[in-house]
């Protein structure tokens, strides 16, 4: 019998100015933690299908903070996915790279002190990326998705979707625009994390 890694609970139909998509919520066995999947279109089970493994940001998708890129990596995969005519945003609740957000928030302040994303997770006694991908690639599989092409900068997104059995055949780029609030934290995610990321000469 295979292990319980999440549930289907509930479909329900979203319209949006892109478009009518499904949103689909899971509980992660276990934990109870709630993720969800925002779905548009249909697929065969063979077909490559547009996906966005997107976690959680409350400050950048919700308030629209401009120290990170999430905000705007959201909304441009949504407009990706549409503009395809079919795929799923996968929604993991796993914020500030997994540590939550009042820790996340506390990271931000040692960020304004001059430590940068990493090592402000790491003095508060966290690992530089605590996410675990596995509740995303059960979804993944859920969904009827077998064959994935995957909006991403990040390989370990990639290696997480592949330890877990899902067959990632493409990486599509999501590069958001670079600014004063986001410059530093890019530069940490391409130095220190190996995202793919191509940041003026001058900031690189």
């Amino acid at each position: 019998m295979q292990e319980c890694t999440v549930q289907h609970r509930v479909q329900t139909r979203i319209p949006t100015a892109l478009g009518d998509f499904s949103l689909h919520l899971y509980l992660e066995c276990g934990t109870g933690k709630e993720h969800m999947a925002f779905t548009f279109g249909s697929w065969g089970p063979d077909d490559p299908v547009l996906v966005r493994l997107h976690s959680e940001c409350f400050t950048g998708d919700v308030l629209g903070s401009l120290r990170c890129d999430c905000g705007d990596q959201l909304h441009a995969a949504l407009a990706e996915i549409a503009r395809a005519g079919a795929g799923a945003l996968v929604y993991l609740r796993q914020e500030g790279r997994g540590i939550g957000l009042e820790e996340k928030l506390k990271a931000y302040n040692l960020q304004d002190e001059g430590l940068d994303t990493v090592d402000a997770n790491l003095a508060l006694g966290h690992s530089a990326d605590s996410r675990d991908y596995a509740p995303g690639a059960a979804i993944i599989r859920d969904l009827g998705i077998n064959v994935v092409r995957l909006l991403t900068n990040n390989p370990a997104k990639l290696d997480g979707l592949g330890d877990h059995g899902v067959r990632v055949v493409e990486r599509i780029p999501l590069e958001m625009p670079v600014h004063d609030h986001n410059r530093d934290y890019l530069k940490a995610k391409m130095q220190r994390m190996n995202h793919m990321i191509h940041l003026p000469p001058v900031m690189a």
